[in-house]
């Protein structure tokens, strides 16, 4: 493999330089990581409000935009004119001089019903204003009463609570408003694509031409980017990084739909994934240091439970490793050094390590034999975490002893109990049986057996046992697979069985066949409860980054970087990876005569290790 190393200094650039023009920036690139504001700090308000208010003002470090609808999927007919006025820009601000004029408005009168698609899979609200209208039976003054639904499918937007799954959990997906004569009324927060609207009275009627989605997000440059001579791959690569953005709001929580809450046994995957798309972020530190200190302080185990606490570890010392950042690892010692304490006495004197009560992922919540290897993996995985973070804030003590209990931990040799899960994960420990290969049982049948969960950790497993065309081979037919049903976002589980028999999720289920939806899911997820937006499904952006692209760090914050991309069946590769010193550019292309050359640009600091 040839190599050509070009170092750059320190500092962000566009991707000037690179050959391929399919790299889109929604802005210019810049290394304050999106996140300057400090939540915690009072901001300065308008003239005349500072002296009353500022003391109590902190600010989102949100942004909101209005979207229209890109199509209308579906009216009732009856009940329903000039509906495609509604995918038509407005002013946003209605007046006395269109009122009741209805050639330009969209009238919705009774059994009237529209369903409204976005386009994409969002995070945030959703807006109606009214030029005019005639109020119904169950109004309350000069409004009129309108069921707004909220779907991640179809299926869900046209569904009611309690039918197949579907919930008014975490999120109000399914509710009346009441729309004012004049005026606007806004719903939300949740995660969807589309919306339905139904008028609730059949006496009533509303003119309008706005009914418009607010986009709620973070405004986070991408920083790291992804693109291949396979656009399949490129366009994984983009919905898992649309995935983990949609997650990261005030603070980064597991689904954007549902649960909206902080699960830090989820959140290593998003964790990698935003760091190799983003790059350090305050609301990623803030989600994983003073958020999980004070809402689960020792000697609880984080979300009650205590796999959750090993995979903060993990994580927690994966963010030292991206940032080197020594810092970060200060702030969180002394909690690190008690959780220490209290995993210690779970390891036996002979090396087996575990939990009465232990957890790795739904699909293997019924299988002992894998649930016991998988938590004892993590136990030499989180205690390896621990080593290195010790080295650095000079606990020698507590580096001396996290090493030999990993060590101790490794002189045990649970079974794989031939899961993919337990599998994944015994094999990026380096705990292996005589009798038994871990990457083979990964690798066994391809996607078959995967989950979006913990299929990070069997593509990593997968690379780590040379195996990369078999995980690039995966992303494509597992995660691909729901790209080709419409999904723009990536989901809490998939399994490919899943799409026999049913239809797409971005069109009504045709008469004939099952809900993809609303007809599948398991465990806690059965139905329409289940997420289609899960930070914990972007895996595969993180594991291209580091392992098609091929650029990982030696030394923490990448200060010795190996860069050795995998090209496979693949003719080339480029992209970024952000660095606490800038991005490194790598493009590796196949020569006529099968050799591989590498571009590679980096910042001054970063050495860079020739493969």
């Amino acid at each position: 493999m040839k190599f050509e190393i070009k170092q750059k200094l320190a500092g962000v650039m566009a991707l000037a330089g690179l050959t391929l023009s399919t790299f889109l920036f929604a802005g210019a690139l810049n290394l304050s990581f999106g996140q300057s504001v400090d939540p915690n700090t009072a901001v300065p308000l308008p003239e005349g409000f500072a002296d009353d208010l500022a003391p109590n003002a902190v600010q989102d470090q949100r942004v909101r935009q209005y979207l229209y609808p890109k199509r209308v999927v579906w009216t009732s007919g009856t009940g329903v004119r000039n509906s495609e006025q509604l995918l038509k820009p407005v002013l946003g601000q209605t007046s006395t001089s269109i009122m009741g004029d209805e050639s330009q408005a969209c009238v919705l009168s009774g059994g009237g019903s529209i369903l409204l698609d976005f386009g994409c899979e969002i995070h945030g609200s959703f807006r109606v204003e009214a030029r005019d209208l005639k109020p119904g039976k169950s109004s309350v003054g000069k409004t009129v009463q309108l069921r707004i639904r909220f779907g991640e499918s179809v299926d869900e937007a046209n569904s009611t609570v309690g039918e197949k799954g579907a919930i008014n959990e975490h999120s109000t997906r399914d509710q009346i408003i009441a729309v004012p004569w004049l005026g606007a009324v806004e719903c939300g927060e949740s995660a969807f694509r589309f919306v339905r609207i139904d008028m609730v009275d059949d006496d009533a009627k509303l003119i309008f031409d706005s009914a418009r989605a607010i986009f709620i997000y973070r405004d986070m440059p991408r920083l790291g980017q992804f693109v291949s001579s396979d656009e399949r791959l490129n366009q994984v690569w983009d919905v898992c990084a649309r995935t983990v953005h949609l997650t990261m709001q005030q603070y980064v929580f597991e689904g954007a739909k549902r649960d909206r809450l902080v699960w830090y046994g989820d959140f290593t995957p998003q964790t990698m994934t935003a760091l190799r798309v983003f790059g350090d972020s305050k609301v990623l530190r803030d989600t994983l240091g003073v958020y999980a200190r004070e809402t689960w302080p020792l000697p609880k185990w984080m979300n009650g439970m205590p796999n959750y606490s090993l995979w903060w570890l993990i994580t927690i010392g994966d963010l030292y490793r991206h940032t080197g950042d020594v810092g970060l690892v200060q702030e969180q010692w002394e909690y690190v050094t008690g959780l220490v304490n209290i995993l210690i006495p779970y390891v036996k004197s002979n090396g087996e390590a575990g939990f009465e009560h232990p957890f790795l992922d739904w699909p293997t919540n019924d299988k002992p034999l894998a649930l016991a290897a998988g938590t004892h993996a993590m136990f030499a995985l989180a205690f390896d975490r621990v080593a290195e973070m010790a080295e650095v804030v000079n606990d020698r003590e507590m580096a001396k002893r996290a090493t030999e209990v990993a060590a101790k931990v490794r002189s045990f040799y649970p079974t794989n109990a031939d899961n993919k899960q337990a599998a994944a994960l015994l094999a990026l420990a380096g705990i292996e049986r005589d009798d038994e290969n871990n990457v083979d049982v990964v690798a066994r049948d391809g996607a078959k057996g995967f989950s979006t969960f913990y299929g990070y950790y069997m593509l990593e497993a997968l690379s780590k046992g040379n195996r990369d065309q078999v995980a690039l081979d995966v992303c494509r037919d597992y995660w691909g697979a729901m790209i080709d049903v419409g999904a723009t976002t990536f989901w809490e589980d998939f399994d490919l069985e899943w799409l026999k028999g049913a239809g797409r999720i971005d069109e009504p289920t045709p008469e004939g066949m099952e809900s993809l939806h609303g007809d599948r899911g398991a465990y806690c997820y059965i139905g329409l409860r289940h997420s289609l937006c899960h930070g914990w499904a972007s895996g595969p952006a993180a594991w291209m980054s580091a392992h098609i692209l091929g650029v990982e760090p030696i030394e923490p914050g990448f200060k010795k970087t190996r860069v050795k991309p995998f090209l496979g069946d693949l003719d080339w590769v480029e992209g970024t990876v952000p660095t606490p010193y800038g991005v490194i550019k790598v493009r590796a292309e196949k020569q006529e005569n099968g050799a591989i050359k590498t571009t590679i640009e980096a910042p001054d600091e970063i050495e860079i290790v020739e493969e």
